[in-house]
């Protein structure tokens, strides 16, 4: 068999050029013909190499997932729970509001990824039940309705960035958000 073509494209950039576009426009508004034209490829190697949009849309949240991953690695470490939500919320007021990359936050505003938010908000509510144990969190405050609270602020903050907001908008919602806080 002869071998075919070699790809003509980077895939790690493509997947990054899918993720700004499924981010900017939502899973739906999103074409094939979208796609294509900001990869600057054809269909037939869109489809060879990730096999439909929808495996491109799990890709490129799959990319998203990881940086927010790292992100949230070095948040949650740090010595109170409070302070691993200010720094949350903190860089999430200056990402959602950033020139380089689209407004808002991809996994706060796109439907298709309730299941991704939910790990997250359960690595919050391990990190407030944490900060119960540490003495940080009054005993008598739910973990789970903390971390509810928490994506809740979160996903308003990027509705409002979204909507236009800046940072200095976004950023007091956070800042309003905290004052509830222990």
């Amino acid at each position: 068999m002869t071998p075919g073509r070699p790809r003509s494209f980077d895939r790690e950039a493509a997947i990054l050029v899918a993720m700004e576009q499924f981010w900017r426009d939502g899973y739906e508004s999103t074409t094939v013909a979208r796609l294509t034209g900001a990869i600057g490829i054809a269909a037939p190697s869109l489809y060879a190499a990730f096999g439909d949009k929808d495996r491109l849309f799990q890709a490129a949240a799959d990319r998203y997932v990881e940086m927010i991953d790292r992100q949230f690695d070095v948040v949650l470490a740090l010595p109170t729970f409070r302070e691993s939500v200010a720094e949350m919320l903190r860089l999430s007021a200056e990402s959602h509001t950033s020139d380089g990359s689209p407004p808002g936050c991809f996994l706060a505003l796109e439907p298709r990824l309730a299941d991704r938010r939910a790990v997250l908000r359960g690595r919050l509510a391990d990190r407030a039940a944490q900060g119960v144990v540490d003495g940080d969190v009054p005993a008598e405050r739910d973990p789970e309705q903390l971390a509810g609270f928490i994506m809740a602020v979160h996903s308003g903050m990027a509705a409002r960035a979204r909507d236009g907001g800046s940072t200095a908008e976004v950023s007091a919602i956070a800042e309003a958000a905290l004052t509830a806080l222990p």
